[in-house]
């Protein structure tokens, strides 16, 4: 799940190179951290946040795939 976010980041975003993915595991519930420059934080987001929205979907689709519960929690680097 980290790659798949990673590859569809890096395709979305100006500076691939400054995309970094981490995965937290917890108990019930894995958070994925999606870092990207901060110029490229609106094109991650999109208008309404309809982009971060269709990625949280494709996310889910493919955690429950796993049986699995995650989030994906955007953070914009400095």
């Amino acid at each position: 799940m980290k790659e798949f976010i990673a590859e569809i980041a890096k395709r979305l975003v100006d500076n691939p190179d400054e995309v970094d993915v981490s995965f937290i595991e917890g108990k019930s519930t894995a958070i994925i951290e999606l870092r990207v420059a901060k110029e490229d934080v609106g094109k991650v987001i999109g208008k309404s946040g309809r982009t971060a929205n269709a990625l949280r979907v494709l996310l889910s689709a493919v955690a429950s795939r796993h049986g699995q519960k995650v989030v994906l929690e955007i953070i914009e680097d400095k």
